[in-house]
């Protein structure tokens, strides 16, 4: 069974899809492409769902405070600079929804900079961290709270559902699917 972490590396591998279809858009919108609106509305709608509602509460209500009781330095230490970018993350997502059409480009190439430092941080150091102070039992015993977590969040909360909508965009923007 993939543990904790092995879903969320599994989250990133979909986010960095979402990134790459924002970029697209935004490439879009400069050279003044019918639709772009639409796209945005639905990858930034997808972002606050799936990138923030799922995978980053999952983080900040499960696996962050599981390594603060394993020992992992609170304050100014890893946890807080990654607190740190979700944050800015959302407040990026809501300048890019506020923002009229043409100057939007920019917030997402800072939004899209932002994630995927964050994921690289992350994947290269953070987990890592959480695989040598959780060992299995510990990632096992935070299950079923981690999957509650996305309950709410009915179908559009699902890998599944978020990959299928990535795919449809993939498509309509003329970029490889999700799963490819």
């Amino acid at each position: 069974m993939a543990t904790i972490i092995d879903v969320l590396r599994d989250d990133h591998r979909l986010i960095l899809v979402g990134l790459d279809l924002l970029e697209r858009a935004a490439e879009r919108e400069e050279h003044g492409a019918s639709g772009a609106d639409g796209w945005w509305a639905v990858l930034l709608g997808w972002f606050r769902t799936f990138a923030d509602r799922r995978h980053h509460a999952r983080e900040e209500l499960v696996l962050f405070p599981a390594m603060l009781r394993a020992g992992l330095p609170g304050r100014g230490g890893p946890i807080d600079v990654m607190l740190d970018e979700h944050e800015s993350g959302r407040a990026l997502v809501r300048a890019m929804a506020a923002a009229p059409v043409g100057s939007r480009s920019a917030l997402a190439a800072r939004f899209t900079g932002l994630l995927r430092a964050h994921i690289d941080k992350e994947e290269e150091i953070l987990f890592p961290m959480a695989e040598s102070l959780l060992d299995d039992a510990a990632l096992g015993a935070l299950r079923a709270t981690f999957e509650a977590v996305a309950t709410d969040l009915g179908s559009t909360g699902s890998a599944l559902y978020a990959e299928g909508l990535l795919d449809r965009l993939g498509s309509e923007l003329g970029l490889a699917p999700a799963a490819a």
